[in-house]
């Protein structure tokens, strides 16, 4: 009889790199474009300060309740253990809509990027580079039903060229960087005074893009089980998101330094494409095009996972009704995975009418997960608080304070109408929840309470649709 071996641990130093890879996706390539069309410099710089914190807070959470709570399984739970399976369907949903609507932003930059290599793709939303984005997504879904998404060899590329494209532009970007132009217009394009209205209504402007890139955070935090001491968990939070705001706020502010806030907010997508060729030459735009091409390819196959088994796991939890966790012979969530490339192959097509496809995707995709992430955050105060007298609760409740009123500013602030155009797709949802709810034995649909808050969600797309038909939300 052989001894089986104990499951090797994460170092910290591993950790704090699974933190950083974890979390760079496609965002921080089209990062200045997005912030120069919002901001001057100086308020670019204020809002990440502030959502770094508030993300910061939010990690911090997570981490706390993974340590309590190692037995809750799939993030939506902490919201069903605190506030009831409604909530935790609410949450677990939300967050399905993130991790596809992801999937919807990385096709437009992807096949953006294939533009600059094949003219016939242009910005990304053209029927052949739908058509392409299509095949992608399908031949992803095929892989990911096969088994495939957990190769470590794909994983490793796929780090390697996330960190090479981003520290070459940044080296080139310190390099080229010219102080005087980044200062004339610091805070605004009119002068280079401080007006408080002003630089807050920047700052607000910033507030989705920002949060859409740090997207994923959760995985990192989840990652922290498996490192080698316990205390080396909160340590590898904060030095990896330390590192993520460094990497972010030079890719995203150098550019300043060697562009006007107006060239780069006109630029094409994905901006340091673009920004790089201008600052190197031709092979600048191959270098940061390939590398972008192959992460995204990367990351879309294991997001492509990720929607799946959230459906998986609210299934087992009986949220949803039990066809929704069936799987095939290599445990793979076949019924889950098919409906969720349909609903990204009927998105993908209705790009053909939108303006700014990338940007609207990726909007959806940041405001569905903040209600995932405001019911962590309320559980964590919720736990906190009924255990206040156990050391280094009384900290806790305060981090889970901040980021709970980090959460809902972000999202007042910056993504009220998206929010309410993702209450759209929580309307199918609460009926399939309803079908599990009688499915598992319930008297009743729903209860009195889930009606009244399927009530305000139906309001609020109805809000929502009146929006986008009225021309106040621009898709």
């Amino acid at each position: 009889m052989t001894e089986e071996k104990p499951a090797k641990k994460i170092s910290l130093f591993a950790l704090i790199a699974l933190v950083i890879s974890s979390s760079i996706g496609s965002g921080v390539f089209g990062l200045t474009s997005d912030l120069a069309g919002a901001s001057a410099p100086g308020p670019v710089l204020i809002a990440w300060i502030i959502v770094g914190f508030g993300i910061l807070m939010l990690a911090l959470s997570l981490n706390n309740l993974l340590m309590k709570e190692p037995k809750l399984e799939g993030i939506f739970s902490y919201a069903e253990k605190g506030f009831g399976p409604f909530a935790g369907f609410v949450s677990g949903w939300g967050y399905w809509l993130s991790a596809w609507l992801g999937n919807v932003a990385f096709a437009t930059i992807l096949m953006s990027a294939l533009g600059y290599f094949f003219p016939i793709f242009k910005s990304g939303q053209n029927l052949p580079s739908i058509l392409v984005a299509s095949i992608l997504s399908w031949s992803l879904t095929y892989f990911v039903n096969r088994g495939v998404e957990g190769a470590a060899a794909i994983n490793t590329l796929v780090t390697i060229c996330k960190l090479i494209p981003l520290f070459v532009f940044i080296v080139f970007g310190i390099v080229l960087f010219k102080g005087h132009l980044f200062t004339q217009a610091f805070w605004n394009n009119m002068s280079n005074s401080f007006v408080a209205g002003d630089v807050m209504s920047q700052i607000k402007n910033c507030m989705m893009v920002m949060m859409w890139v740090f997207v994923g955070i959760e995985g990192a935090s989840m990652l922290s089980a498996r490192a080698e001491k316990k205390s080396d968990a909160g340590k590898a939070t904060i030095l990896g998101l330390v590192s993520l705001l460094a990497i972010y706020i030079l890719a995203s502010v150098l550019p300043y330094g060697y562009l006007t806030q107006n060239q780069l907010a006109s630029i094409k997508q994905p901006a340091m494409l673009y920004i790089f060729e201008q600052m190197v030459g031709t092979w600048g735009g191959y270098f940061i095009g390939v590398g972008l091409i192959i992460s995204i390819l990367g990351a879309w196959l294991s997001w492509t996972m990720l929607p799946a088994e959230t459906m998986l796991l609210m299934a087992k939890q009986n949220l949803l009704p039990a066809y929704f966790g069936r799987v095939n012979q290599k445990k793979a969530p076949t019924f889950a995975l098919v409906v969720t490339a349909g609903l990204i192959q009927v998105f993908l097509f209705t790009l053909l009418f939108t303006t700014k496809a990338y940007n609207f995707a990726y909007s959806l995709c940041t405001a569905s997960i903040i209600v995932c992430y405001m019911l962590v955050a309320a559980y964590q105060i919720k736990y906190s608080w009924a255990h206040i007298q156990e050391k280094g609760n009384r900290q806790q409740l305060l981090i889970g304070i901040l980021a709970l009123l980090f959460e809902i500013a972000g999202i007042l602030m910056a993504g009220i109408s998206y929010l309410l155009l993702c209450f759209i797709a929580y309307i199918p949802g609460i009926y399939f929840y309803g079908r599990a709810r009688k499915n598992n034995g319930q008297q009743h649909f729903l209860s009195k309470k889930e009606w009244l808050i399927t009530a305000i969600i139906v309001v609020g797309a109805i809000v929502g649709i009146w929006l986008v038909v009225s021309g106040k939300i621009i898709i």
